[in-house]
């Protein structure tokens, strides 16, 4: 079977989507909007005016990507936004693209060192100079963007309309794999900042209960869009609800415990903390936030 569009592939979660949106763009303008997006729909369709349709990876119709055979499938061309640290996926993927398939790396390895916007080749493994000593920073969303050139693709950063208000929005949650500011220090935020009168709302996720009664769960995200709609600042430990917040336009007050903030923060305005650097306790979160309100006041 031989497919007329374009197949891009992403497998990340919902903070690496919201990082990629100016790839997702930069790619749109470039193909007329002739793509079909293939990974976990319910983050790819928070994107979906990108894309000419979303497939789900969790369709068993999949599944040939991933075993040992080569489908006998081809593509116009496919590209694949992600990991991929042995090229095995890029070998095989790469034979059912009959034009030459596109590889962006998702984020920079901490190693990772690129002078100026220099890649010898898209895809290829060495593609960045490894030397940590002299490592210069990109953000996520700068790092792919900097590869579209060697495709021969402008890069169009998307912009992020500001939509900060009054309004404060805590985000506790658990920490699974990553290490997270206790939950229970964002729900005593919430009560001193209600305690001085600040309009302060709680998003539970998923697997938290809080003793906040007025607390709010959406369990799809398009309602979660929804809800940020009014705007305001959101407080989080580093999560893929900040990294939507700020691309919904929130101001952004993100603690970081395991990664580097300069690489991985919300795209949009934001404060951005570094756990073992900054100052990180209640007093000092309850004055940045109010300092947010100011500023936005002003």
């Amino acid at each position: 079977m031989h497919h007329d569009e374009i197949l891009l592939i992403h497998l990340g979660g919902l903070g690496d989507m919201c990082l990629s949106e100016s790839t997702f763009f930069s790619f749109s303008a470039h193909f007329n909007g002739n793509i079909v997006a293939l990974g976990y729909a319910r983050f790819l369709r928070l994107l979906r005016g990108y894309f000419k349709r979303i497939e789900r990876i969790e369709s068993a119709r999949w599944l040939p990507l991933f075993s040992q055979y080569t489908p006998d499938v081809t593509w116009e061309r496919i590209m694949f936004i992600g990991k991929d640290r042995e090229g095995a996926l890029r070998e095989k993927w790469g034979r059912m693209s009959r034009e030459p398939m596109i590889f962006i790396e998702m984020y920079p390895e901490e190693r990772f060192t690129v002078h100026g916007s220099q890649f010898t080749e898209i895809g290829d493994k060495k593609s960045a100079i490894r030397n940590p000593q002299s490592a210069t920073k990109y953000h996520v969303e700068d790092f792919q963007l900097m590869q579209l050139a060697q495709c021969g693709i402008e890069a169009k950063k998307k912009k992020v309309t500001p939509n900060i208000s009054g309004r404060v929005i805590l985000y506790p949650e658990k920490g699974f794999k990553k290490e997270k500011w206790h939950y229970e220090n964002l729900v005593r935020l919430y009560h001193s900042l209600k305690s001085k009168g600040v309009d302060v709302h709680m998003l539970k996720s998923m697997e938290l209960e809080t003793d906040v009664k007025e607390a709010v769960f959406f369990e799809e995200l398009t309602d979660v869009v929804d809800f940020f709609k009014d705007g305001g600042i959101f407080v989080s430990n580093d999560s893929g609800m900040a990294h939507l917040a700020g691309t919904c336009g929130l101001h952004t007050i993100t603690i970081f415990n395991d990664f580097d903030p300069d690489i991985w923060h919300p795209r949009g305005s934001g404060t951005w903390l570094r756990s073992g650097k900054d100052i990180i306790d209640i007093p000092s979160m309850e004055i940045k936030v109010l300092e947010a309100i100011g500023n936005n006041a002003r």
